[in-house]
């Protein structure tokens, strides 16, 4: 891959860009993405009822779908109820008269980056193209499809699966049996752990595209992951036991086993570059 891009003059002939030029075409690339994610957002802002009645609020009711959906998979694995939240009603109390109106704004263009996200990807691609190879454009290719669908997947795993079940158990913990102390939580407080959680949980689920760079750069091997997979199994049942309402072990298996397989997946994609680039 060249470091410097090349275009193709009316002539015929192909002319490398220079660094100013580099940087014309970057910026029209990131207009075009800003502005995407600005109409988008403005979209999204516009229909703040479905937004937040249906999206936002949605793990506060009890007929939320992952609520649903767990309770009926404990049922069917014979576990019983043990895996069925009882949502504790919340009303989300505000402190500042600003602090709807930017929590809005926040949540919209959010959504705008997210629902844009493949244009971005597609952006980014349009801006390397002519420095790539014509046997790198379809690896290229496949990068694209492959993030936008590990960031989408991560992103609906910590919607889904990841907020609900932290919400519900940070919401009910109790540092004593008195009763002294009461949550009332906050609605900033709120948009911050359910933006946090989800926007995460998408860039964790990219950890398969970091483990290939890294492996193309050889700071990391299979060999490397295969040999601390003990210890990655016993971050992620940590973190799955942080994370789930209850001791019980299946609630955590729920959250545990897919990033389990994550790992596993990025195990495979390195050895794959490996194999594929020949960097043993």
């Amino acid at each position: 891959m060249a470091f410097f891009a090349s275009n193709t003059n009316p002539s015929g002939t192909t002319a490398e860009m220079s660094f100013l030029q580099h940087l014309e075409a970057l910026r029209w690339h990131l207009v075009r993405s800003a502005v995407a994610v600005l109409i988008l957002g403005i979209t999204a802002f516009c229909m703040n009822d479905f937004l937040f009645d249906t999206v936002i609020f949605g793990p506060l009711r009890q007929d939320f779908i992952s609520y649903r959906a767990l309770c009926a998979l404990g049922y069917k694995i014979g576990a019983g109820d043990v895996m069925c939240m009882t949502v504790k009603p919340a009303h989300l109390q505000t402190l500042g008269a600003s602090e709807q109106f930017f929590n809005h704004m926040w949540i919209a263009l959010l959504v705008g980056i997210i629902l844009a996200f493949p244009f971005i990807l597609w952006e980014l691609w349009k801006f390397v193209r002519p420095a790539l190879k014509d046997k790198e454009l379809g690896p290229v290719k496949i990068f694209i499809v492959v993030a936008t669908i590990l960031f989408l997947i991560g992103i609906f795993f910590g919607y889904f699966l990841l907020f609900p079940m932290s919400y519900n158990f940070l919401i009910n913990y109790q540092v004593s049996s008195s009763g002294i102390v009461q949550t009332n939580n906050t609605f900033d407080d709120y948009i911050s752990l359910i933006s946090t959680m989800t926007l995460v949980a998408g860039i964790i689920f990219e950890m398969p595209i970091l483990v290939y760079f890294l492996t193309r750069l050889t700071l990391i091997t299979p060999q490397f992951m295969r040999k601390y997979r003990k210890h990655a199994v016993i971050v992620i049942l940590i973190a799955a036991a942080v994370i789930t309402p209850s001791p019980d072990v299946t609630s955590q298996m729920v959250v545990a086993i897919p990033m389990y397989l994550l790992y596993e997946i990025s195990v495979f994609i390195s050895a794959w570059a490996i194999k594929k680039y020949k960097l043993n």
